[in-house]
C-alpha cells in the first residue's frame, strides 16, 4: 500500500453545518456508552460529503467530539482509501478501475482519456472541476470497463463514452449511471441467457404446502 499523506496547504478551521453536526450525533448515539470511538468511520464520511475532501483541523474537531487522541483518526483517515486527503474536482471525482478484467476489457483507453481531458492523475485539474484517480477492483468485473463517479457506477465504458461524461460534468449536467452499453444489471451482453421463465422465479411454479394439523404439545419434563 502507497503512503497516504495529509495535504500540505490546509485550511485554517473546520466546522460542521447544523444538517451534518446532527448526522454526526445520530451515529454517535447508536454506540454504547464508552464506544463513542466506533463512530469515527461514519463522521469522517460525512466531513467528507461536506467538504469533498477530509482536512486536516477536521481531524481535531473529530477527535475532540469523540474524546479520541488525534493519532486514532489520522491512522483511520490514511488507512483506507476512500477517505480523500486533499481537495478533488467540484464536478466529479473519477476513480477508473485498474484491476485485470477491467484492463483487459480496455480501462487503459479511459485513462488516457482522463489524462488527455483532465489532467495528471491524483491531481486537481486547473479548473478545480476534476480529479481522476486509478484504484483497484470496484466489484463490477462484469460489466468492465468500469469507473465510479462521485458515489455512482458508470459501466461497460469506452473511450467515446468516457470522454462524453465528463464533458457532460464539465457543462453542469448531470449524466446517468450504470450501463453504457444498455445491459440490464449483471446480465451476459445482449440479454439473459438462463432463467427465461418467469414462473422459474416469481414463485407461480412453487407446490403449495398443506396446512399441518395442530400437534400436542410436549409433555413436560420429568
Amino acid at each position: 500500500m502507497s503512503v497516504r499523506r495529509l495535504a500540505k496547504v490546509q485550511p485554517e478551521s473546520f466546522a460542521f453545518t447544523d444538517e451534518t453536526r446532527a448526522l454526526a450525533d445520530w451515529w454517535i448515539a447508536k454506540y454504547p456508552e464508552g464506544r463513542q470511538h466506533s463512530a469515527v468511520i461514519p463522521l469522517l464520511w460525512l466531513i467528507q460529503k461536506q467538504e469533498g475532501w477530509v482536512p486536516e483541523p477536521a481531524l481535531r474537531v473529530l477527535a475532540d467530539l469523540l474524546s479520541m487522541p488525534m493519532i486514532r483518526v489520522l491512522e483511520v483517515v490514511t488507512f483506507y482509501t476512500m477517505f480523500q486527503l486533499e481537495p478533488v474536482g467540484k464536478a466529479a471525482l473519477i476513480q477508473v478501475c485498474g484491476t485485470t478484467p477491467c484492463m483487459l476489457r480496455g480501462s487503459n483507453d479511459l485513462m488516457e482519456v482522463c489524462k488527455s481531458k483532465i489532467g495528471p492523475k491524483d491531481k486537481l485539474s486547473a479548473d478545480g472541476l476534476f480529479t481522476w484517480q486509478e484504484v483497484e477492483c470496484l466489484g463490477a468485473c462484469v460489466n468492465a470497463p468500469m469507473a465510479q463517479i462521485n458515489d455512482y457506477y458508470f459501466e461497460d465504458l469506452t473511450a467515446e463514452s468516457m470522454g462524453q461524461i465528463i464533458d457532460d460534468f464539465r457543462a453542469g449536467k448531470a449524466p446517468k449511471a450504470g450501463s453504457y452499453a444498455g445491459r440490464h444489471t449483471s446480465e451476459p451482453a445482449g440479454g439473459a441467457l438462463t432463467l427465461l421463465d418467469p414462473a422459474l422465479y416469481d414463485g407461480s411454479a412453487a407446490k403449495k404446502i398443506e396446512t399441518l394439523p395442530n400437534l400436542p404439545a410436549p409433555e413436560p419434563a420429568a
